[in-house]
């Protein structure tokens, strides 16, 4: 320990220098953080307002959807998760499996307890307990795909039947209340989750589009990607939120969240195509040569051979722009009036209770550390499938 040290931190006077003042700062602001979070923090704005970060003012008779829909997507996330891993590592020991377990999910269940204690009720631990069941209950199930009969399943039916489920839930939800009634963190988590699944295949068809042989169908795409690709986003969900009912009528046109989810799942497939593109175009020509001698048509070519080859590549690049679409979601709030999570956050401090008392900076820390937690997940569940599937590894 003291060999290292000495060669990585104190190896030259320089090397010193700049170790002694990054360790002085580093200390200055994990001190500054300690004494915010466990002394001076005035954390009785979140704990009051709890539910309405989370949900806002969403009707409690129908709050059951709202957990019904939560729980089929971690059933769907964890069925998925586990039934794209085709090894099992029979010899590792059952230590070693809940260390994995733990860095893979430990962040979430603290954040989860977290947010029971603050919420200090029967429910919460019961909701709590239903998560933990449905995630053990999709590994179950994602691993019963490799031992059974659903392993002659495609996979791309494997995926849709997962996705189905919490899909429909969800879009069901949607219609159980009005927009006055939605609010909180509900809003950042359905737009991301719908938008992220109506996204992907979008997005893979415009990059086949792009590199198919037939110049009208490659035009159009090309046009569709540029022309989206170019425009910033904020400016888009203004248009869906203002200019919209210049052409619909307004009876007729739809809720401000389905404008949200429109545009980012528009905006989001021009970006993954053009990602899903470069993947393609890393795959060596010969794979293709290869299928076409071995007699197959060029759709077994393509969503047998080259495709998958192509999205193993880019595992890195689509996790990034998802998870740039779910931190993209407060912009909703602000160009479409939506209560979303920040909205919400940035309203509590306008309490009459706490007006004035400078509790912002509470309420910010709250969001960004939800926002913080999602976005961090998906990045490390992205590096375990890199992982898994060996990318960058010949």
């Amino acid at each position: 320990m003291i060999t290292w040290i000495r060669r990585n931190l104190f190896r030259s006077i320089t090397d010193s220098i700049l170790t002694v003042v990054s360790a002085s700062i580093l200390g200055f602001v994990v001190f500054q953080v300690f004494q915010f979070v466990f002394v001076t923090g005035r954390w009785e704005i979140i704990q009051v307002n709890l539910k309405i970060l989370l949900v806002g003012r969403f009707p409690e008779e129908v709050m059951y959807l709202v957990g019904f829909s939560v729980l089929a997507t971690c059933f769907s996330i964890a069925s998925l998760a586990s039934g794209a891993n085709r090894t099992i590592e029979t010899t590792q020991r059952l230590s070693g499996r809940l260390w994995e377990l733990f860095q893979r999910f430990g962040l979430i269940i603290a954040t989860s307890t977290f947010l029971i204690v603050l919420a200090g009720d029967l429910n919460a631990i019961l909701f709590g307990a239903y998560v933990i069941l449905s995630i053990l209950g999709g590994r179950l199930f994602g691993r019963a795909r490799r031992n059974t009969s659903l392993r002659k399943l495609p996979g791309w039916l494997w995926v849709t039947i997962n996705a189905l489920l919490p899909l429909i839930l969800i879009f069901l939800t949607m219609g159980q209340a009005a927009l006055e009634e939605w609010g909180g963190f509900l809003i950042n988590f359905y737009l991301a989750v719908v938008s992220i699944a109506l996204s992907f295949p979008l997005g893979v068809l415009l990059a086949l589009g792009r590199r198919s042989t037939l110049p009208l169908l490659r035009w159009l795409c090309t046009a569709y990607i540029e022309l989206l690709r170019g425009a910033p986003l904020f400016v888009l969900l203004l248009l869906a939120g203002v200019a919209l009912e210049f052409f619909i009528p307004a009876s007729i046109a739809p809720d401000a969240i389905f404008r949200a989810i429109t545009v980012f799942t528009l905006f989001t497939a021009a970006y993954l195509a053009e990602v899903i593109r470069g993947g393609l175009q890393s795959i060596p020509k010969g794979q293709a040569e290869a299928g076409k001698a071995l007699g197959l048509s060029t759709f077994k070519i393509t969503f047998l051979i080259t495709l998958p080859q192509a999205l193993r590549n880019v595992i890195p690049a689509q996790i990034g722009q998802f998870i740039s679409l779910f931190k993209d979601t407060t912009l909703a709030g602000v160009a479409l009036s939506v209560l979303d999570l920040l909205n919400v956050g940035t309203a509590i401090t306008k309490q009459d209770d706490y007006l004035g008392q400078g509790l912002i900076y509470e309420s910010l820390a709250f969001v960004g550390l939800l926002f913080w937690v999602g976005s961090y997940v998906m990045s490390r569940e992205s590096q375990r499938i890199e992982k898994k599937l060996g990318v960058g590894v010949r």
